[in-house]
């Protein structure tokens, strides 16, 4: 079944959809040279995503702004949240209140991450597991991901339902654990250099190969 996936990601390559995937690394690459606040704005948006929708994230995002993110009280989070249909409203305001202390994340990052050095990639994400509620593995990945690091794996339950189906994983985790993530990071990233991939770029094709759609 690996040479079914390689080659399912084969074709998308091959087709128009490899524009709007290479269109995405570009977006993600000019983190390098954005402003603190839109790095903040991101990590919002990750935080927003956590056991929740990304289209409404993504809503809430624009709408807030980076400035939003940075001003808004909780209470005002939480509305605009709720507003935009998203889940958990309270906790996520909360999350991106107390999240407000690393406003400087852009500095945090790139003094811990190195392009293409997997083990840097991989202690910035212990950091931020570490420091920023309301982020996990699969969140943290996800803002590093987006913000022009490649080297993770973002195991949401979309990636973990097309590892089932091509009989990459026996069944679906019901929870897991730091030791479970990265062991099926091992997998996936196995699979991301079998096609010449960064993993972190990987994901937006398999992504696609699940639910059609390229976001963020």
């Amino acid at each position: 079944m690996v040479n079914k996936i390689l080659k399912d990601v084969k074709s998308l390559q091959n087709s128009e959809i490899n524009k709007i995937v290479l269109n995405r690394v570009r977006e993600f690459s000019s983190f390098k040279n954005k402003s603190s606040e839109a790095w903040f704005s991101e990590l919002c948006y990750c935080i927003l995503t956590a056991n929740s929708k990304a289209k409404t994230a993504l809503a809430v995002q624009k709408e807030l702004g980076s400035e939003g993110f940075l001003v808004y009280s909780h209470e005002k989070l939480a509305e605009i949240i709720k507003k935009n249909k998203h889940r958990f409203h309270n906790n996520k305001a909360k999350y991106i209140v107390e999240a407000r202390k690393f406003e400087n994340i852009k500095n945090r990052i790139q003094g811990l991450a190195q392009p293409g050095d997997y083990k840097s990639h991989s202690n910035a994400r212990e950091f931020i597991v570490k420091n920023i509620k309301g982020l996990n593995y699969k969140e943290a990945s996800h803002f590093l991901r987006n913000v022009g690091y490649f080297n993770l794996a973002i195991l949401d339950r979309h990636i973990f339902d097309i590892m089932v189906n091509y009989g990459l994983l026996k069944e679906k985790p019901k929870s897991l654990t730091k030791k479970g993530y990265l062991a099926i990071e091992e997998k996936f990233n196995s699979l991301a250099h079998k096609a010449g991939i960064a993993p972190g770029v990987f994901d937006l094709y398999v992504w696609y190969l699940k639910t059609g759609e390229i976001l963020k």
